[in-house]
């Protein structure tokens, strides 16, 4: 299978090509020139394999220039049991008829992030082998909390690699930024940056399309690549997840082969619904994507209207990885949904630039609208959610989560529709332990630590090992710095030390 960007549909490229380069040079992002399909005698097939067995045969379709053997190797080493504390690795819970809840969050860093992050330095450092006289590569990545630490965990010593995590200084929860600059490892670093993640993501954007800068670092040896979800070797792994847990609905007989489901995800940089999108057009039944967004809701606005505006206020909440208005990954949808239309791909995204907003014509509008579904849940319904949740299933959500929960009410209620419905749980309630503490009604005095062990106490649930460990750690980063000085900062850092 062969790879085009959403910005130059007559570039093709291997998948080793386009998962070390990250982000295609015309500025646009990596997508395959058509998807494989996955039958329904596939999905029975499917449904007697365990995670590993089903990821192999999924990536497979994808990565056509590894071999069985690579694919394997990869996903292996990228879900042991070292790594994951559920033998399911994305364990499905059923709450109630209609409600299966989707836990993304039993890897190293309690995030969905790790289902990919923990895969992709393999599939990169497999690539680079294929790819000639390429000796390290720079992992740049900007994070509006969870992505970071995923990556810093699973790039950390892995040979001729470095990886450099930007933050925005005050955008994400404490324990996700003690995560971070907490973080072991010769070849990682870490620094936050003035300004929300948008300004972080934008910045990073820039510099991977300075060509200047890129022949500087070719002279240091070093090729930059991303760990963001604009990296096709990010993206692809989400795409097994969805079709694990259908399965795991067949294998357990709640579902019929066939019988549609509908996906609700809490995003903000719309990666992880747009892998529900990519599994669907491959073959899995789905009904509706409801897209569940924070106070931050551009993309509520831009299912509703078909115009994407981000100049508007941005929000600081209580679900920090979703406190984005520049959803990178809505580029690959408008791709797909514009016909491969590179040319109008290159308008839109120049409007955007030039004017902070665009809008869609009537008829993708209307392909847009029959897929999905928008809508937005506030801080103060966020908590309200995580209360009401725990209280009716004794099942405890973190704030990204509730947002889901709240959302998919709303859609229920507006649509009148009981089809099963997956949702994404994205993190560990206790990577929010403070909120979610106070929104069951706790008081949340004391330091993370002891809020992490009243939460614990309260609910009677365990705190994952690689939360509780934290304490131990010492702060190894603490640089902020301007937007402006991201560049000179990776020129000064372009090289870790050896491992």
């Amino acid at each position: 299978m062969l790879y085009t960007s959403t910005r130059n549909s007559d570039l093709r490229i291997s998948s080793a090509k386009a998962i070390v380069s990250g982000i295609s040079k015309d500025g646009g992002l990596f997508v395959p020139e058509k998807l494989p399909h996955i039958s329904s005698v596939n999905l029975e097939l499917l449904s007697n394999m365990n995670y590993i067995e089903r990821a192999s045969f999924i990536l497979s379709k994808f990565l056509t220039d590894f071999t069985n053997e690579e694919i394997l190797e990869c996903v292996d080493k990228a879900y042991s049991k070292e790594k994951f504390s559920s033998d399911d690795i994305a364990k499905v819970v059923k709450l109630d008829d209609n409600k299966f809840v989707l836990e993304l969050w039993h890897g190293p860093t309690c995030a969905f992030k790790d289902m990919a992050l923990q895969l992709l330095p393999h599939l990169l450092t497999t690539s680079m082998k294929k790819e000639a006289g390429l000796k390290n590569v720079k992992i740049l990545v900007a994070t509006s909390g969870d992505t970071g630490k995923a990556a810093l965990e699973g790039f950390k010593n892995v040979n001729g690699t470095s990886i450099l995590v930007f933050y925005p200084e005050n955008g994400v929860s404490d324990m996700q930024k003690l995560q971070m600059v907490t973080q072991d490892g010769k070849n990682v670093d870490v620094c936050s940056i003035k300004g929300n993640f948008d300004d972080a993501q934008s910045g990073v954007k820039k510099i991977f399309t300075d060509k200047e800068l890129c022949e500087q670092l070719n002279e240091k040896g070093v090729l930059l690549s991303s760990a963001n979800s604009i990296n096709w070797g990010r993206l692809v792994p989400q795409i097994v997840y969805y079709f694990s847990a259908y399965c795991d609905m067949l294998k357990n007989g709640q579902l019929r082969n066939g019988e549609l489901v509908n996906i609700v995800v809490p995003t903000g940089n719309f990666g992880n619904i747009l892998a529900a999108y990519y599994a669907k057009k491959m073959g899995l039944p789905v009904k509706k994507f409801i897209c569940a967004s924070n106070s931050n809701n551009v993309l509520t606005d831009f299912i509703n209207t078909g115009r994407y505006d981000k100049n508007r206020k941005f929000y600081s909440t209580i679900s920090p990885s979703m406190d984005i208005l520049i959803s990178s990954n809505l580029e690959r949808l408008l791709f797909h949904l514009y016909n491969e239309n590179d040319k109008k791909i290159c308008n839109l995204y120049g409007q955007l630039v030039n004017e902070g907003s665009f809008e869609v014509c009537e008829e993708v509008k209307i392909k847009l609208q029959d897929e999905f579904y928008g809508e937005f849940c506030d801080d103060i319904h966020t908590k309200k959610t995580i209360k009401s949740v725990f209280n009716k299933y004794r099942y405890l959500i973190d704030p990204h989560t509730a947002v889901a929960f709240n959302v998919y009410g709303k859609y229920v209620m507006d649509s009148k529709d009981n089809t099963k419905t997956i949702i994404a749980s994205t993190a560990s309630p206790y990577k929010f332990a403070k909120d979610v503490l106070d929104s069951i009604g706790e008081f949340a005095d004391g330091n993370i630590f002891e809020k992490l062990g009243e939460l614990s106490k309260i609910t009677r649930t365990e705190i994952p090992k690689p939360i509780s460990n934290l304490n131990s750690k010492n702060v190894r980063f603490n640089k902020v710095i301007s937007r402006d000085e991201m560049k000179n900062y990776l020129l000064n850092n372009a090289v870790c030390d050896k491992i």
